[in-house]
């Protein structure tokens, strides 16, 4: 040990009830001693990710919740949504700890080598329940930060970057050579230009905001279309055949985006065909769903021909099949680039208590691009 430790610290629950409501609340938890190759991160920075939030909300109605309790202790309560306990009996009554990633100090460590070394370091994780003071995890899961980086610049360091790093690794394994990103004016989709500029690869942005076209241009985002704009269309088409982008990422999931990006897809390789096929270009187009800003269904308009495909996308499988080198190869660059390609920004700061205040969570559970939280466990 390297500091007195107290017995027990915060950590935050989401807690599904019989009687159909959901719970957020601080509970008091062992602070846990580590075994043999693990570490004790006293937690200092967590941010709330568009990830996190099925966990911690179960699909309620936040802008009917209530919080009751003290100020250090709040506790909301919100209703769910009629029939929705039959999705989640898996969960109820069973208080879950949230926080997919974060960053902080090694304060203990067990006696492995491995671990021993990493005491007085601090390191970003992505091992779940992060919404707490202090997180025990097993060494080998520590992304080391460099030198003179703190737990704000790295707790972002795995989610967002990995899945930056992840779809361009899709992107080359499957055959493309360019690609398309939806709400792109995210942290994602920020650091998603940045890493498309270094590594050469034409990228399509589309954001649905003025601004936020602004803001990816300031960046230096060559094609960015806006979905608000009567040429959308016209623009989506010219920017694939600029760029020969036939993969695309789609964080909206629900409506028609997901076709449209399809359509002019198809559209752009149709262009350059030699003659007309009756089955549509032969050239493969692929769009992914990794989120559900648009809850409704998908709809597909089909004029993309026959050779298409359209799935979902998430990190956690990627990685669980993408190997050790290739996994430690792209941790390997994170790290390099925490503070320039992957660094992220933050519009607000909340303690745990904080994140149980009713301006707070009826901020973070609207996932409005370009707006993030960062969780502080160890501010009052």
């Amino acid at each position: 040990m390297t500091e007195d430790l107290p017995d027990t610290a915060l950590e935050l629950r989401s807690l599904v009830t019989p009687e159909g409501t959901l719970e957020l609340s601080l509970q008091d938890v062992p602070v846990p001693t580590p075994a043999a190759n693990e570490v004790l991160v006293r937690v200092e920075a967590s941010p709330i990710n568009p990830s996190d939030l099925a966990l911690l909300t179960a699909g309620a109605d936040m802008a009917n919740a209530t919080v009751g309790g003290t100020p250090e202790r709040p506790v909301v309560t919100a209703p769910l949504s009629e029939g929705a306990l039959a999705g989640l009996s898996a969960r109820v009554d069973v208080p879950l700890p949230v926080g997919n990633e974060g960053a902080g100090t090694v304060v203990a460590a067990g006696s492995s080598p491995t671990a021993q070394a990493l005491l007085g370091k601090t390191v970003g994780i992505a091992g779940g329940a992060m919404y707490a003071q202090y997180r025990a995890v097993d060494a080998a899961s520590c992304l080391v930060l460099p030198d003179g980086a703190t737990a704000r610049e790295g707790a972002s360091s795995f989610v967002n970057p990995l899945t930056a790093l992840g779809m361009l690794e899709t992107m080359r394994r499957e055959g493309h050579s360019g690609l398309v990103h939806t709400a792109a004016a995210s942290n994602l989709g920020q650091m998603l230009v940045k890493v498309c500029q270094k590594d050469g690869v034409p990228l399509v942005n589309i954001v649905r905001k003025p601004d936020q076209e602004q803001l990816l241009r300031a960046l230096g985002a060559v094609h960015v279309c806006n979905t608000a704009s009567p040429s959308f269309s016209t623009d989506l088409v010219a920017a694939l055949k600029a760029t020969s982008a036939t993969i695309g990422f789609d964080a909206t999931g629900g409506g028609t985006l997901a076709s449209q990006i399809l359509n002019g897809m198809e559209a752009a390789a149709s262009s350059t065909a030699a003659e007309y096929s009756r089955y549509g270009s032969s050239v493969h187009k692929q769009v992914y769903i990794y989120g559900g800003l648009d809850t409704g269904p998908t709809i597909l308009t089909r004029n993309f021909g026959m050779a298409w495909g359209l799935g979902g996308w998430l990190l956690t499988p990627f990685l669980a099949g993408a190997g050790a080198e290739t996994i430690g190869r792209l941790r390997a660059r994170v790290a390099a680039e925490l503070t320039t390609t992957f660094a992220s920004t933050y519009t607000r700061e909340v303690s745990l208590a904080g994140m149980l205040a009713p301006d707070a969570f009826t901020s973070y559970v609207r996932r409005a691009t370009g707006e993030k939280f960062l969780v502080t466990p160890q501010s009052e």
